[in-house]
């Protein structure tokens, strides 16, 4: 080739790799700089610098007098602890102010942040900006001992507690088009995010931060105006003006300003608190307040069920569970509206669960990598799973045969093949577990002012509040248990008897009354008509959307429901009434529509609010093509809707068009696996003809139903109940280290728990911690958090 040739190709090339470098360059900062504002723009989201009027700077003066105030509190709590209570109440405050104040109180009851903050001269909190100057990475472990260094905020912006769904893998969950959720190509983004639950009647789209104006009554009669704070956005992480939107696209990031908002302290400080937890409005919007005082981020140390609880109690016991900490401190101003009906009703606290009585934490079940945190490969759920892979089980502490300390080991150890560990162990819910709950027909609550869902039944016994069902791990779409007897009559179909009727007679005598009271609200209601559709929610459907349902359920659901082995395990019951838009409706239900919470909350006008909250950009961007196509035809598929997403907009010259009010077409069956009882229930409790287990309903046949409601016949035969061969003897238990050993002698699985052992020092052991705080013997500006410091 001539030197000219040479020099032209090498010109040409020159050329080219400038274009393609140019290009590139040009994507690169597209994407950077011009993405961002396109996609705020498309979904109507705004994103802007955030401030926190609890993140003020200290003096040293204020710095020193503040460590000095928390080192002595947490000395004072720690000698406490350690001091016999048993004695004259003078010598045991003496003996406290000695052996808080000695060197070796000093240095190791003193919170650790406040030497760090003082060497670093940091005296003011500014959020992940000052955690990140020394946690910038962390060391994360694995299940097989694989130790890696990790980004600490990338971890944080793709964990579920901040991004609330996932676009992977891993969902125990099935379509009802019987497809594994996300385990095919096209995956979708599901989780909490974009669903009408935790509280139906919402997206966190839509109802992430809200202001309500409510109107309490007084004895003098109806007061003033008092702002009330709601939305989804009070029990997650982020302080941006809407959840992190971002993660759910195929592209795209979460902005640094929103990054900027994410709450640390919440999990991790030991005195957050919670009256900071309340909506504020600016000129961009409403969002979140958060506590990032000096006190807050002084007091940050290893994470306890106290800091879960924050947020989880919501779940479990509810917002008027008495032992509910959070609860207490609804905010310093604009004060959080209380949920007065219970989501699953099985509170973790020391009075209500025998394992955080004995004091375990919930990582020591849930054991995080990093900032992901499992919740078990079981679920009938679309709840997002950091750790789909990662058990999280009874036998993970307790064996397959956990009932070795009691003389009828073998016939309560056989029970395990049949019967999960809750079955036993959970004897009830809370009263105010909510069963069905109406969000078309509201109720006017004086003492809070404003209007509020009806409830129109509320139970935590069993057979009412919540039912018994086979169960393999794999769950439904909508939430419901999956599973069949081995040893049944091969009728078991929950998704057409068990999950869709209420026929107990107290049940239906109180939801009688329930809805005749609330017709005295709405004289148009139909009683009979109501609790038909009610109790027995596939009365909702046509003849051939029923024929329909069976055959999808034959098709697409048996494989999973006959996966692998089924257990007996309890589920807590719930359905709900909700506008539903009718032109995406299926054999298994239609597209919840949201509420507005101001507008609902303020006017009790569930179509005016549906209108508003459907108006938000974001809805109707879920009407439209791009939508269509990524997202909501595959969401419709699994759903049961075969035809895909029908992107009629359902709301037209300011009027709802084909939206209907509807009960959903089946039970949800949420899983129950807190307020674990020590001691189980008693054999005749189930095997008795007018026992709690129906064994009937489980699809055993019925000459097994006679034997296994008759207890003496089976006392008399040998036999297990669950068994139709006497067990074999439970296998040799491996002994177990001293930390197994401890948590053993504490609770027993045949007796109730007990107090905890001598403080004494146990190597490689931490010190026992008590059932209980102890009492304060001196008076604090500022009082202690309950279970702090241990």
């Amino acid at each position: 080739m001539s030197t000219l040739t040479e020099s032209l190709v090498s010109a040409k090339s020159k050329r080219l790799f400038l274009i393609i470098g140019g290009i590139l360059l040009a994507v690169i900062l597209a994407y950077k700089f011009l993405y961002p504002v396109f996609f705020d723009a498309y979904v109507g989201k705004t994103n802007a610098p955030l401030s926190f009027d609890s993140s003020r700077e200290l003096t040293e003066r204020e710095f020193e007098a503040l460590a000095r105030e928390l080192s002595e509190e947490a000395r004072h709590n720690r000698a406490a602890e350690m001091v016999s209570e048993d004695q004259d109440a003078f010598a045991r405050k003496v003996k406290v102010e000695m052996l808080m104040n000695t060197p070796s109180f000093v240095s190791q009851a003193e919170p650790d942040h406040i030497k760090y903050f003082r060497e670093a001269g940091i005296r003011q909190y500014k959020g992940p900006e000052t955690c990140l100057r020394c946690h910038e990475t962390i060391t994360v472990g694995h299940g097989e001992g694989e130790l890696k260094t990790v980004n600490t905020l990338e971890d944080i912006v793709n964990s579920v507690h901040f991004k609330f769904q996932t676009s992977s893998g891993g969902f125990s969950t099935f379509g009802y088009d019987g497809r594994q959720v996300n385990a095919g190509p096209h995956k979708i983004p599901v989780g909490k995010i974009d669903r009408a639950c935790g509280i139906p009647g919402s997206f966190t789209w839509t109802g992430w931060a809200a202001l309500v104006e409510s109107r309490p009554e007084h004895p003098e009669g109806e007061g003033a105006i008092e702002m009330r704070s709601e939305g989804c956005g009070q029990c997650h992480i982020g302080g941006n003006y809407q959840p992190a939107t971002e993660k759910m696209m195929p592209i795209g990031d979460v902005p640094e300003m929103a990054k900027e908002g994410i709450d640390c302290l919440i999990c991790h400080s030991r005195t957050y608190d919670m009256n900071k937890r309340h909506v504020i409005r600016d000129d961009k919007g409403t969002r979140w307040n958060q506590d990032r005082s000096m006190r807050a981020a002084l007091t940050v140390a290893e994470i306890r069920s106290d800091n879960c609880l924050r947020c989880h109690q919501h779940n479990m016991g509810g917002d008027i569970y008495e032992h509910n900490f959070a609860a207490t401190q609804l905010g310093d101003e604009a004060k959080r509206l209380l949920h007065h009906g219970a989501k699953r009703g099985n509170p973790f606290s020391p009075q209500d669960d025998v394992h955080a009585a004995a004091g375990i934490q919930c990582t020591d079940c849930h054991e995080p990598e990093g900032h992901k945190i499992p919740r078990g490969r079981m679920g009938v759920d679309l709840v997002a799973n950091d750790l789909p892979d990662v058990d999280v089980t009874c036998a993970s502490c307790h064996s397959e045969a956990p009932h070795n300390n009691s003389e009828h080991k073998a016939l309560l150890n056989g029970h395990i093949a049949r019967m999960a560990c809750e079955t036993c162990h959970i004897k009830e819910l809370e009263d105010n577990s909510v069963v069905l709950r109406d969000w078309v027909h509201p109720t006017w609550n004086p003492e809070e002012g404003v209007w509020e869902p009806t409830d129109i039944y509320q139970s935590g016994e069993p057979g009412k509040g919540f039912q018994f069902l086979w169960f393999n791990g794999n769950g439904t779409f909508l939430a419901n248990a999956l599973g069949n007897n081995p040893e049944g009559t091969g009728d078991y179909n929950p998704l057409m008897h068990q999950m869709v009727k209420i026929d107990d007679a107290d049940a239906l005598a109180e939801i009688r009354a329930a809805v005749e009271k609330l017709k005295e609200t709405y004289p148009e209601i139909d009683v009979d008509a109501y609790i038909e559709k009610a109790t027995n929610p596939l009365s909702q459907l046509t003849p051939e959307m029923l024929e329909k349902r069976r055959q999808m359920i034959a098709e697409n659901l048996k494989f999973a429901m006959n996966d692998g082995e089924s257990r007996i395990y309890p589920f807590k019951m719930f359905n709900a009434m909700m506008y539903e838009d009718m032109g995406n409706q299926g054999p298994f239900g239609a597209m919840i529509l949201p509420f507005d919470y101001a507008t609902y909350y303020e006017t009790g006008d569930g179509k005016a609010s549906v209108k508003q909250a459907i108006s938000d950009p974001i809805v109707q961007r879920m009407y439209q093509m791009p939508f269509k196509l990524y997202m909501m035809d595959e969401f419709m598929y699994y759903f049961g809707v075969m035809e895909g997403w029908d992107p009629s907009y359902p709301l037209v010259d300011g009027e709802l068009v084909n939206v209907e009010p509807h009960w959903m077409r089946q039970m949800g069956t949420l899983m129950v696996n807190h307020g674990i009882q020590g001691e189980g229930r008693d054999c005749k409790e189930c095997h008795d003809p007018n026992g709690v287990m129906d064994f009937a309903a489980l699809a055993y046949p019925p000459e097994r139903v006679a034997q296994l409601q008759n207890l003496e016949g089976l006392k008399a035969s040998g036999q297990n109940p669950d068994q139709k061969v006497q067990p074999l003897p439970a296998p040799p238990v491996p002994a177990k280290p001293p930390i197994q050993a401890q948590a053993a002698d504490r609770v027993s699985p045949d007796r109730a728990p007990v107090g905890p052992p001598a403080a004494r020092p146990v190597p490689g052991v931490p010190a026992a911690r008590p059932l209980a705080p102890g009492p304060h013997e001196r008076m604090s500006v500022n009082p202690p958090y309950p279970y702090w410091p241990r």
